[in-house]
């Protein structure tokens, strides 16, 4: 897919998820379901190995509930431990099998526009990017300049600082700075992975105030991940104007009736 194939994928009318209201106007808040790949399992966010899944076994219950949509983030990669390249082109493939008209967003690790062409050869609609634009302007610029309309800046903050790495490293800059500099460089969108502390109970409230301030700074359409887990929280998401969707894992999903029974609204 070219970058102009990917522009014109993103004008296409959204499939809705949950009504929502931004400056006065009724809006989409798209669900992307996501799968975090790690040793070729899907593992939970914060990575407990006793609760990972096959992913064709996730693809699967996701495509019996009209999912249209798909993250698919290599933790592996992120992390500089190797990748699951070749698994995230299998499961493109199979995703697209289900449905002629699908959104696939891909992320972790990829730090070249080699690595980027791959997945947009393999049917990625979106290049999710997030530790090179703290640490190589040259090779996003490279990035912009072949895929700007494919591409995704990832902004992963946990308390509104910025982790890179795989969340291995802090960063030395705010989210908001982030923001900024990512409406400098001119990308079209903004993953906001706001990223939870260590387990615990009860879990610790959406960040939503960095949402906030993150699409006021950066004026462009902002997706937001990590902590949301309820339909309390879609709820309140849907109250951040500029805020279209959510990146939600998939196998919180696949646990929660309830969460599951809402990808059956994204058809049009």
């Amino acid at each position: 897919m070219t970058s102009g194939a990917c522009a014109r994928f993103f004008r296409r009318p959204a499939w809705v998820t949950l009504s929502g209201v931004a400056e006065g106007k009724v809006v989409a808040l798209k669900i992307l379901p996501t799968l975090n790949l790690q040793n070729g399992f899907a593992i939970p966010m914060l990575g407990n190995q006793q609760r990972a899944r096959k992913p064709g076994e996730v693809l699967d219950a996701l495509a019996e509930h009209g999912c249209h949509r798909l993250t698919l983030v290599d933790v592996d990669a992120a992390a500089g431990r190797g990748h699951n390249r070749d698994l995230i082109a299998s499961i493109m493939r199979r995703f697209q099998m289900g449905s002629t008209k699908v959104c696939i967003q891909v992320g972790g690790g990829i730090r070249s526009s080699d690595q980027a062409q791959f997945f947009v050869d393999h049917g990625a609609t979106w290049i999710l990017v997030g530790t090179i634009i703290q640490r190589s302007p040259l090779v996003v610029d490279q990035l912009l300049a072949r895929f700007r309309d494919c591409l995704t800046a990832g902004v992963d903050a946990r308390g509104g600082e910025i982790q890179s790495s795989g969340w291995r490293e802090p960063a030395p800059l705010k989210a908001i700075a982030a923001a900024q500099r990512i409406r400098e460089h001119g990308f079209k969108r903004i993953l906001f992975t706001d990223i939870p502390a260590l387990p615990a109970l009860p879990a610790p409230a959406p960040d939503f105030a960095t949402a906030r301030a993150l699409a006021q700074c950066a004026r462009v359409p902002l997706f937001m991940g990590g902590s949301i887990h309820t339909m309390e929280h879609l709820a309140q998401a849907r109250e951040i104007p500029g805020l279209q969707g959510v990146a939600m894992d998939a196998l919180v999903l696949l646990e929660d009736m309830e969460l599951l029974g809402s990808l059956n609204l994204t058809r049009i």
